[in-house]
């Protein structure tokens, strides 16, 4: 299971200037809720925002990551 800090260090990578918040919701490592502000959301509807996360959470949404509740907007 991903640690807070893998998860925020993956989310920068895609959004280098990003605010990120990584809460493990349960402490089992699978349970997660992001809040993330970047300027890369700005020109995007909430949609598309989440999909550009998901896209750079990849494979751990298939396996590591069994839930996941998002709070994304532009900064």
């Amino acid at each position: 299971m991903p640690s807070s800090e893998e998860i925020i260090t993956k989310i920068k990578e895609a959004f280098p200037n990003a605010d990120v918040n990584a809460r493990d919701l349960t402490g089992g490592g699978d349970h997660w809720q992001l809040s993330i502000k970047s300027d890369l959301f700005n020109d995007k509807n909430l949609i598309e925002q989440h999909q550009l996360v998901y896209k750079q959470l990849g494979d751990w949404l298939k396996q590591e990551i069994h839930a996941l509740t998002l709070d994304t907007s532009g900064k």
